[in-house]
């Protein structure tokens, strides 16, 4: 297992990401599409999850894919920004047909981001806005860290964000990961080291290493307010895999939250995982692809942590300067 050509989730062939953020509000969007409709699954381990539409991607429900994901800021406001993706994409001619009509799919996810410092005074909604532009902006690279989704996360002691990183494996076939970081728990270890530190590859998150011994008595407390959190993420494959084998490696992908963050998936985090498949690459083992996708997940968190960059009333340092 290597990383891909970008390190990122659109190493994935096909697949395009754009962001929109607004550094007045302190939140953005970040939206995932491709240019042909995609097989996905979902899994929600979260207490607190705030989504769109993710019944329809349950296997036994009559639509096959979906046209994009969205990542958003801006707690139930943010799940608006589907609105402004539906647009772009209706304008565009995508969406499920029902007869001489057209129905984009667009499931999306939340996070808590209100309470941040960023000016919420706003008189009408600017998520379908953001989704929109997020849309249009999207293409194969795409900035890490504060950027979208990202823009004004927060974890228990440092700036999150957003992050993503790929792993081709031996049999050609492609995983990526792209997260939103905004948890209750914490990204790194009492030393300062990321928790994700055994799966880095290269020295993509600082290259750190992570040296114990750590307290395993010790009982965390929240550092952020309860209901503050949530991080939401999305893994991708070319490996053609069906609904069903999309929920499961979703399902897996939960795994690498839980090695990258400490604690993770409590009551108060919405935490969720997408995953999507292209079709168009290399066969694989399902296997082999869940294990590449928890460990993809890890790094992508590590890295949106990493990749963090200071702004005007920042409530929390940023890892890399901290």
């Amino acid at each position: 297992m290597k990383p891909g050509p970008l390190n990122l989730i659109t190493d994935v062939a096909g697949l395009r990401v754009g962001h929109a953020g607004d550094e007045r509000l302190k939140s953005g969007v970040t939206v995932l599409t491709a240019d042909a409709p995609l097989a996905a699954g979902v899994n929600v381990m979260g207490g607190a999850p705030g989504t769109r539409e993710t019944d329809l991607l349950a296997p036994d429900r009559l639509v096959q894919a979906v046209d994009a994901l969205v990542l958003s800021g801006g707690s139930g406001f943010g799940l608006a920004a589907c609105d402004g993706v539906m647009a772009g994409l209706r304008a565009m001619g995508r969406g499920f047909a029902v007869g001489d009509a057209r129905v984009p799919i667009v499931p999306g996810a939340i996070l808590f981001d209100l309470l941040n410092g960023g000016a919420k005074d706003w008189a009408d909604n600017p998520y379908p806005a953001l989704g929109r532009h997020a849309l249009e902006a999207a293409g194969a690279r795409f900035a890490l860290g504060s950027a979208g989704a990202g823009t004004g996360a927060l974890t228990a002691n440092w700036k999150g964000g957003v992050g993503s990183a790929s792993a081709v494996l031996d049999s050609g076939a492609t995983v990526g990961a792209l997260v939103a970081v905004n948890a209750v728990g914490s990204v790194t270890a009492p030393g300062g080291q990321f928790w994700a530190a055994p799966w880095e590859m290269g020295e993509e998150f600082g290259g750190l290493g992570l040296a114990g011994p750590f307290d395993l008595a010790h009982e965390p407390s929240p550092q952020k307010r309860l209901q503050e959190a949530t991080t939401i993420a999305i893994v991708a494959t070319d490996a053609t895999l069906d609904k069903a084998g999309l929920t499961r490696l979703a399902t897996a992908a939960h795994a690498g939250m839980a090695r990258a963050i400490v604690p993770s998936h409590t009551p108060f985090d919405g935490d969720l995982v997408f995953a999507v498949s292209t079709a168009g690459g290399a066969a694989a083992e399902p296997f082999a692809l869940c294990h590449a996708a928890a460990c993809v997940l890890s790094r992508a968190i590590a890295r949106a942590v990493w990749h963090a960059t200071p702004a005007p009333g920042d409530r929390q340092p940023c890892r890399a300067s901290g």
